[in-house]
């Protein structure tokens, strides 16, 4: 009767310090090994988590309420033994953010990527122009690389899928790829969000018309080695660049997107504003004019280079 006198003594003296404040002097994220509970009580004590491993791994006898899982975990200030092992049983991994921006080039997407310090592993390369879907992905700490493209491509699969299905009749668009190009365009030929359809539209009209888009975005692609912008102005040199992503030089879309289209940009082109213009030249206050004849066009073009020469 002593002994288990004794026995109860002590596991009310241990369910008493399970609930006495820890020693973490403020909230902080620890990554939790896998292993035994030796090895997850050394890296809490390690941490500042706890005071004594052996306290712990004791705590662990008394309460075998389950499984110590492993990854990276907040723990809140002064946490107690019993909310640290509640935490490691029942809590979510903490979850890191990576935003893809619209318009950026595969190129610009890997070094983003390469800068997210929680993924791991190696990128698959090269990741293929427009097959990512601007978005910002969580993730737990120590997520490959590569499984973190996979999910951003299949997003894109998934959002194209249903924005081809429910596209306006009569687009001059033969595959949902196409229409991944020519938003790749409209991304970067507007910043104001009303304007995309109307963009769209522009460029549509075009390819019916047979006549060439004439984008300043696809020479900036073709002359920057697939980058998404120019420390420069463009040149007449660059205009007259031989390369098939040069929509001065060559009839139709390019042959591939030239940056990742967000969603939006998806939609404008296969809902494009209802528009007959074929022009479109920027006001000064960025926005557009667009135009449907060309002497219209000129017209608006002198009128802009006026305000920016005056």
């Amino acid at each position: 009767m002593l002994a288990n006198a004794l026995i109860g003594g002590g596991r009310q003296i241990v369910a008493r310090l399970l609930d006495w404040p820890g020693p973490l002097a403020e909230a902080t994220d620890v990554v939790v090994p896998h292993g035994g509970s030796d090895a997850v009580a050394d890296a809490l004590a390690a941490a500042g988590i706890i005071r004594d491993s052996r306290l712990f791994r004791l705590a662990l006898l008394i309460d075998r309420g389950g499984v110590l899982h492993a990854g990276e975990f907040a723990f809140p200030a002064h946490a107690s033994l019993r909310m640290v092992i509640d935490i490691l049983r029942e809590a979510r991994p903490v979850e890191h953010h990576v935003t893809i921006p619209e318009g950026l080039t595969a190129v610009e997407i890997a070094a983003l990527l390469e800068r997210a310090t929680a993924l791991s592993g190696p990128l698959p390369m090269p990741i293929p122009e427009g097959s990512i879907l601007p978005e910002t992905y969580a993730y737990p700490r120590g997520l490959a690389r590569a499984a973190l493209v996979a999910r951003a491509q299949a997003a894109m699969q998934a959002a194209l899928a249903a924005a081809w299905a429910g596209r306006a009749p009569g687009l001059p668009l033969e595959t949902p790829e196409q229409a991944v190009v020519l938003a790749s365009i409209v991304e970067h030929e507007t910043a104001r969000p009303e304007e995309r359809p109307l963009v769209a539209a522009v460029f549509l009209n075009r390819l019916r018309a047979g006549m060439r888009l004439q984008a300043d975005t696809t020479v900036v692609y073709a002359v920057s080695g697939g980058k998404s912008s120019l420390a420069r102005k463009l040149t007449r040199a660059d205009l007259a660049t031989d390369s098939p992503y040069n929509t001065y030089h060559v009839q139709g879309l390019p042959p591939g997107p030239i940056d990742s289209p967000g969603l939006a940009a998806i939609l404008a082109v296969l809902h494009p504003a209802a528009s007959d213009a074929l022009y479109f030249v920027a006001d000064g206050s960025g926005g557009h004019v667009f135009a449907r004849t060309l002497d219209e066009h000129n017209r608006n073009v002198a009128h802009w280079r006026a305000r920016e020469n005056p």
